[in-house]
């Protein structure tokens, strides 16, 4: 059924104005012409109806007026009850138009709620496809539960981590895939989470593996949900270990050079006295001493360990990048501890040559213990710089901590007063030497200054990885 009211729109207003006073001066006329005591007043109401939905109320209470004093005048009625009549039409017409007045603006502000309504329906409705898009195109797990557990809402990714012989996961306990989570779902309360862990998760097929959970909890009319995101983490396990193992198995061969390096020297002077003895009349013949000569010679084999640099674990690497990280892993620790932390990295620096990890080793040694040393200090800031010099490539890390007293036993391991066993910067120095590298210190007034030293690719070589 078509609305009454859809006339009284803005494109109809002319339309409207020129009919209503149209029919006013129309009624008007044939009250004029009409017989005496004989009114067409009432038809005046017609002309009120019709622009009661398009004039403001002033001006409906203006033309309504007009109205009763029109009928007045052309009625031809007896002029002793004239102000009643006046009053009482008045009054009608009046009502009329401001009646017919408020339904027009009530409908109007309906109509306007209801495209509002409409228009956020639309949006949500929009949000909700772009959301349902976004979750069944996660390359992550993504599934919802409800009070007890069971599985709501679980998208295509979901399917292949947990179940992936196409087994419906709707209606299912998590409990089955992911206990963790159903743990976290008994113990709500009033409180919300929104939070990560690590846990065990299981396949369908019973196949065990290493789940990154992110996880939130929500209230709904129905109770409370949780939500979570699930990742599996096993190949990133196996491959963290791997990586562990293979940088312990060249931190452990750096230090068997390095030692061997140490027991070389003391054989070659334990050597140089066993040869001024042997010069010594019967000692020679002594059993104590020819043992002696044995164990010399059995050392010697063990300082025969002690390798030169090696290019196996070295590669090309952007030094930004590891710099980049390096600033990731430090400055969150000088700012906890009130230090000030100063990058002064040259632009476009060149690949250099050496083994990434063992790189942030060292850079991550040193600036722990710049930040050991400014722990007493009134000032207290870590300036990192790099810069081409030359063929190489010079990292230095200068702070205002209380310097070194004893730079010629810096590099020395095993030292009194040092932090942990004092082969910090020892094993610092041989990971940096085993690729070609150097670790040096660097005399400054105040504070020390180490540099880290990298050859830089050939600018041939460099064009040629790049």
């Amino acid at each position: 059924m078509k609305d009454p009211l859809s006339i009284y729109v803005p494109a109809n207003r002319t339309k409207l104005l020129v009919i209503a006073y149209l029919l006013v001066a129309a009624i008007a006329l044939a009250d004029w012409l009409t017989k005496p005591y004989i009114s067409l007043g009432f038809l005046y109401l017609f002309p009120i109806i019709i622009l009661g939905g398009v004039l403001s109320r002033t001006q409906t209470v203006v033309v309504a007026l007009l109205c009763a004093v029109l009928q007045e005048a052309f009625s031809n009625l007896p002029h002793n009850e004239a102000v009643i009549r006046l009053v009482f039409s008045s009054a009608g017409f009046i009502g009329t138009g401001l009646f017919i007045s408020e339904l027009v603006r009530n409908r109007s502000i309906v109509l306007k709620h209801v495209e509002e309504l409409e228009d956020q329906i639309r949006r949500r409705q929009d949000a909700e496809e772009q959301l349902q898009v976004l979750v069944e195109s996660s390359p992550a797990a993504i599934v919802t539960t409800d009070s007890n557990g069971r599985i709501l809402l679980a998208n295509d990714a979901a399917h292949r981590l947990l179940a992936p012989e196409a087994h419906a996961l709707r209606g299912q306990p998590i409990s089955s895939y992911l206990p963790s989570l159903h743990n976290v779902v008994q113990k709500q309360d009033s409180r919300l989470f929104r939070t990560a862990l690590q846990c065990k998760g299981q396949r369908a097929t019973g196949e065990a593996f290493l789940a990154g959970v992110w996880f939130s909890t929500y209230k709904t009319v129905s109770g409370p949900r949780l939500a979570a995101i699930v990742v599996d983490l096993s190949e990133d396990l196996r491959n963290r270990e791997d990586l562990s193992l293979d940088h312990l198995l060249k931190n452990s061969r750096i230090l068997m050079s390095a030692a061997a390096h140490e027991v070389r020297n003391l054989c070659g002077a334990v050597l140089v006295v066993y040869k001024n003895l042997s010069q010594v009349r019967d000692l020679n013949q002594h059993e104590d001493f020819r043992a002696l000569g044995t164990l010399i010679q059995s050392l010697e084999k063990v300082s025969a360990l002690e390798l030169g640099p090696s290019t196996e674990s070295a590669a090309t690497v952007e030094l930004t990048s590891v710099l980049d990280e390096l600033r990731v892993l430090v400055d969150s620790a000088y700012r906890d501890s009130e230090m000030e932390v100063e990058w002064q990295i040259q632009e476009r620096l060149p690949l250099v040559w050496a083994d990434r990890y063992g790189l942030v080793q060292v850079f991550l040694n040193l600036a722990k213990n710049s930040q050991r040393a400014m722990q007493s200090a009134e000032a207290k800031r870590l300036r990192v710089s790099a810069s081409r010099e030359e063929n190489t490539v010079v990292i230095r890390f200068a702070d205002t901590g209380i310097g070194v007293n004893s730079p010629d036993n810096l590099f020395r391991p095993f030292q009194r007063g040092a932090d942990s066993t004092g082969l910090g910067l020892y094993v610092s120095r041989a990971i940096m030497r085993s690729f070609g590298g150097e670790l040096r210190y660097e005399p400054r007034p105040q504070g020390s200054c180490f540099a880290v030293v990298l050859p830089s690719l050939p600018a041939v070589e460099e064009a040629a990885s790049a």
